[in-house]
Formats: C-alpha cells, structure tokens, sequence
C-alpha cells in the first residue's frame, strides 16, 4: 500500500507540474496573440521578448530569410538618399543589433553620425562590433519619444520594427518631429505577397515552419509566432502610405521587394 501510495502521488504531482506547463504555454500564447493585434501589452512584451532572443537574433535572420535580408537592407539604406547630406545625423529607428546603422555608417562618401535607437537595450549590445567607423552612436529610447531635438536628422530609416512599434501613427509623427525640411524617411517591412502562388506558400512559411524553426533556434515559445501574427496585422502597402501621409510626409512612395514579401516605402518632410 505504501508504494501504490507513493505512486499516486507522483502521478498525481505530474499531473500538477503538466498542467501548470500548458497554462503558462498557453498564456505566453495568449500574451503574443494580444501583442500582435496591439493590445496594452505590446511595448512590455516586445521590449521583453526582443532582450530574450538577441543571442540568436542575426543568425535567424539569415537563416529564416536564407539571406536575402541582407539585400533589402542594401535596398533601404539606397532609398534614403543619404548622398545629398554626407555629413548628417541619420536616425536608425527600431535599431536593434544595428545591421542597417553599421551599414549606412560604412557607405563610401558617408561622413557623418548614425544614431541608433532601440528600447532592447540587449539587442544594442549585441550589434556592438559592427560598427568599423566610430560613426554610429547606439541609443536606448523608445520609437514614440525619441530624445533627438526637432528638425536634427538628414534622415530616418526603420528596417523590419516599425510594425513592432506600440502606436504607429505616433511614431510616424515622432520621425517627422525630429527630421529636417527635406529629409528622407524610409521604411522597410514585411509585406503580404498579392500573387496567389506566392501567397500562399509564403502564408504556409510564416504560419508553421518559421514557429517551429524560430522556436526551436532561438529557445523562445512565442517569439516566432508573434511574428507572423504581427505581419498580418500591419497596414497594407496602401494603407501604410496613407498613414504616413497622414502623420505629415509628403511625396509618399512605395514599392514591392522580392514578389511582395516585403516592401520600401519612404517620404520626405516638406
């Protein structure tokens, strides 16, 4: 009797510990769901999740996109138009391991500062190293009150964040406030393919295999769910130029990148 009694309670003790695992499971998920529809929770769980992934964040990004983020990057920092203001203060929003600061700050002919902005001071660190210039000044602030003065920066990029942002349309206004008359600001983001074929394998992509290897590299349950979910949700190439043009940008332009998975879309302050 002793022993079956000592069985029913480990049994019984599993049964505890399992069921508690899937409601933290299931929590994490609800907490991710609720993020990317961009609840009250988004800026505490992007800020948290962003910190805990950064170990891992440059190699899933070669891998899940098998290296063509590098190219888009190439792209976006080619739409700022940097060359007309050399030697400008350029804002790298939504920074995070700093692969578009490092690359603007080592265009040739590229003489001024880059700052780099990102609210996950972890994911700072991690890019530090890449920088070869000593051109690029890391900052940890929020996309919604940037600590930069009115009319500063010869320009503004946000590559792959800006969806990520806690209020959109007040970041926009944000990026508007700090650029000089003139300047560029570009965005480079996810984007939903519109050909079928395309569409339907990319869906397929985000939705089952990208969890599973995002989750299983990066060690984090809901990152990589939050992501498609996120995608989804964001503006279409359309609507995210009205918005701009709403939050004050004029001459609003766009176009697609590699059949639409993601797209460019800049405008300048007048």
């Amino acid at each position: 009797m002793p022993a079956l009694s000592q069985a029913g309670n480990f049994h019984a003790l599993m049964m505890s510990v399992n069921s508690e695992a899937l409601g933290a499971r299931a929590d994490a998920h609800a907490e991710a769901h609720a993020a990317a529809e961009g609840g009250p929770v988004k800026r505490a769980y992007v800020q948290r999740m962003f910190s805990e992934i950064a170990p891992r964040y440059d190699l899933l990004n070669r891998v899940l996109s098998a290296g063509i983020d590098r190219s888009w990057r190439r792209d976006a920092v080619e739409a700022l138009s940097w060359r007309e203001r050399p030697g400008g203060a350029y804002l790298d929003l939504c920074a995070g391991t700093l692969d578009v600061s490092a690359l603007l700050a080592a265009q040739p002919g590229f003489c001024g500062r880059v700052i780099g902005a990102d609210f996950a001071e972890p994911m700072l660190r991690r890019g530090a190293g890449k920088d070869t210039t000593d051109r690029v000044t890391p900052v940890v602030a929020d996309a919604v009150t940037l600590p930069l003065a009115s009319g500063s920066c010869a320009g503004a990029i946000v590559a792959f964040g800006i969806r990520n942002v806690a209020g959109l349309d007040d970041a926009l206004r944000e990026v508007h406030r700090v650029l000089a008359p003139g300047a560029r600001f570009v965005i480079l983001e996810f984007s939903t393919p519109t050909l079928a074929p395309v569409r339907a394998a990319y869906l397929a992509y985000f939705r089952f295999i990208l969890p599973l290897i995002g989750g299983a590299v990066s060690g984090h349950r809901t990152a990589y769910r939050y992501l498609p979910e996120s995608v989804a949700r964001f503006p279409e190439r359309e609507t995210l130029a009205a918005r701009m043009t709403a939050a004050g940008f004029a001459n609003v332009r766009w176009r697609a990148l590699t059949f639409g998975i993601a797209a460019l879309h800049w405008g300048v302050r007048a």
